[in-house]
């Protein structure tokens, strides 16, 4: 139900985008302000302190993230978006590994390379390659998203740090908002879209990253990453279903590169 949650982002960010009338950083601010106040009536309930678990740098790292998310989905597709936002988000952490001091076997070389032959499968000029522009944004929100998680590995509550950082991040959303209005950028919205938005921000994050965060204790690390492998996979049926996306031989090709490189890190890495 998590993967599907996290599926669904990419499916109603890019629903909304497409069929509505509402901007990319309207979304961004309907997502991240319905979230922060679905997690805040959670931790109430729970009673769980929130707002004291939070951080202004894990709240700039989930702004971050969703704002680039936001914007880059104006130019791609389900499947595209999210297969190149968990593989850089994959490979963010698996460099923070390497930094951090672990040091790779060879089969872990092979996967990591390979994976990263998949993003340049992507990325090369084709009828589903996305514009360079839109991808580097979705290759910075993967960057982000995985700052954000490896800043909350140590977390003791995930779901009073998350809602937390929900909360923070409120404040990105209304500098986000002042700026455009300064700037006279484009900010619209439509009902449709509001309610999308919502659904994003209150459902698939809210109640998604909640469900995640009750799992992880129970499973191995590396087997919630190779779980989340599956979301770009989920994504990509999700937009061929409700948007008539194409799954291009480019995508498929790709897909199993990255997800297939990742995979044989990770395993690899759990063996040793």
């Amino acid at each position: 139900m998590a993967m599907i949650a996290f599926a669904a982002n990419s499916l109603l960010c890019r629903m909304a985008l497409v069929e509505t009338e509402i901007s990319p950083g309207m979304f961004t601010a309907v997502r991240l302000l319905s979230g922060a106040i679905t997690l805040f009536v959670i931790t109430r309930l729970l009673r769980v302190p929130s707002v004291k678990a939070g951080s202004w740098r894990g709240a700039l790292a989930l702004f971050t993230y969703a704002a680039a998310f936001s914007f880059a989905y104006v130019s791609m597709s389900t499947g595209t978006g999210a297969l190149l936002l968990f593989g850089s988000v994959q490979i963010t952490m698996i460099c923070a590994g390497l930094l951090a001091g672990e040091r790779f076997h060879r089969w872990q070389v092979l996967g990591f390379l390979l994976a990263i032959a998949g993003l340049i499968v992507l990325l090369m000029p084709g009828l589903s390659a996305p514009p360079f522009g839109a991808a580097a944004l979705m290759l910075c929100a993967g960057f982000a998203w995985g700052l954000y998680s490896i800043m909350g590995r140590g977390a003791v509550s995930g779901i009073a740090v998350t809602s937390g950082n929900f909360i923070y991040a409120v404040v990105f959303v209304i500098a986000l908002l002042g700026v455009s209005a300064a700037m006279e950028s484009e900010l619209t919205a439509d009902f449709s879209g509001m309610v999308l938005g919502i659904a994003s921000g209150a459902l698939a994050s809210g109640i998604g990253y909640t469900l995640w965060y009750q799992v992880l204790p129970h499973i191995k690390s590396t087997h919630a990453a190779t779980i989340q492998l599956s979301v770009p996979v989920l994504a990509v049926i999700a937009g061929w279903l409700f948007l008539s996306e194409a799954i291009t031989l480019q995508i498929v090709l790709a897909s199993l590169a990255i997800l297939g490189g990742i995979w044989i890190v990770i395993k690899s890495r759990s063996k040793g």
